[in-house]
């Protein structure tokens, strides 16, 4: 399944300096990017940073995203190809993949270390950068109805992206996620995702890097804990939803969500940027059969976070932290959503209404019949 040719990358500038690049299907002909005829005003500066001094968390600020564009009309949508009724964000009138800064971006433009706190009332800019990685020219559909090939384009954007976002100067955690379905909140209703280049470690990194730091340390740079995890889940079989060669899908032993689904790779890699070709081509088939897998669960398809959890770059933490996908959705039933209320939202204490074990039974349900269906 690896692509007999690379994928093609034009990069390119709109008419405000936010940087595109467009990621064509391997075999697509040589691109010539047209240029960005809007006149758009001057880009938005960056927000602010506030460091909560009770949590040790960064908070960003960023009130210029109110004015942001929220489920446009089709006529109207920013990522669908430009037309002459409609100058999006996208130029050019076909493209494959596109990546592109995030016009109302939550942190950036620049990139500069930040210190280790700020005193009560200091505030600093919200350094960084957002992109928005657009998976195809079509207005509706999902990632689930993409082709293997448009999918491995988009496992190439991810890498691509990891490596350049890691080398700007005072980013130390890439993030690439999508959030799927009103349920979440999403803004637009065109096929996408994100990637937020911190200049800090996020909490919930930072926590599973600790974990994973601490057990490392003690087993002498023997193991990972992710690692560890994944051989006790593989030798149980109980919660195992999908083996391959290179990946394994389970559901964790103590799932926070309703549905939440860990896609683990079976060596030790940090990021995208590590993954071998055929590596990246399992993860892209895979990928598209857990998403089909949990829409094919309900009649109607359902909403999900994919969180692409990426190595820290900071030296302490980065060693003992591993690459994997955590996919989670907070439908409990057809016509039932977990809301997080006072336990998890104040306290951060899950309490979940299905078991993991039978979760992953309606799983592996699930992708035994589509096997069967397409053999």
């Amino acid at each position: 399944m690896t692509p007999a040719q690379p994928v093609g990358i034009t990069a390119t500038r709109l008419s405000d300096g936010r940087e595109l690049l467009y990621f064509d299907d391997p075999g697509a002909p040589a691109r010539t990017p047209l240029p960005d005829l809007r006149d758009l005003p001057a880009r938005c500066g960056s927000g602010q940073l506030r460091y909560d001094e009770l949590s040790g968390d960064w908070i960003a600020v960023a009130a210029h995203r109110q004015g942001r564009t929220h489920l446009p009309a089709v006529e109207a949508c920013p990522l669908c190809p430009s037309t002459p009724a409609n100058a999006s964000e996208i130029p050019d009138p076909d493209y494959d993949v596109v990546v592109f800064e995030n016009r109302f971006p939550s942190l950036g433009p620049g990139s500069s270390p930040l210190p280790s706190a700020l005193p009560w009332g200091q505030t600093t800019g919200a350094v960084g950068r957002c992109e928005v990685v657009s998976f195809t020219p079509d207005h509706t559909g999902s990632f689930t109805e993409l082709g293997y090939e448009r999918a491995r384009t988009v496992v190439e954007a991810w890498a691509h992206r990891t490596a350049a976002l890691s080398a700007l100067p005072g980013v130390r955690q890439v993030f690439p996620f999508e959030n799927r379905g009103p349920e979440i909140g999403v803004t637009l209703h065109h096929p996408h995702g994100q990637i937020y280049a911190y200049p800090y470690v996020a909490p919930r990194a930072a926590q599973l890097a600790a974990a994973a730091r601490k057990f490392y340390d003690e087993a002498a740079g023997q193991a990972t804990l992710l690692g560890v995890l994944l051989d006790r889940e593989r030798d149980s079989g109980e919660r195992i939803v999908y083996e391959g060669t290179a990946f394994t899908a389970f559901v964790p032993f103590a799932a926070r969500w309703p549905l939440e689904v860990h896609l683990v790779p079976h060596r030790h890699l940090a990021d995208f940027t590590a993954l071998t070709g055929e590596e990246k081509d399992e993860l892209a088939a895979s990928y598209l059969s857990l998403l089909r897998a949990i829409d094919a669960l309900y009649p109607t398809p359902t909403p999900y976070i994919a969180a692409w959890h990426q190595a820290p770059l900071d030296a302490s933490l980065r060693p003992a932290s591993r690459f994997h996908l955590q996919l989670t959705s907070p439908r409990r039933s057809a016509d039932k959503l977990k809301f997080l209320a006072g336990s998890e939202a104040a306290m951060g204490a899950f309490i979940t209404d299905t078991t993991p074990e039978q979760v992953a039974a309606n799983l592996r349900a699930v992708l035994t019949s589509d096997a069967e269906a397409t053999a």
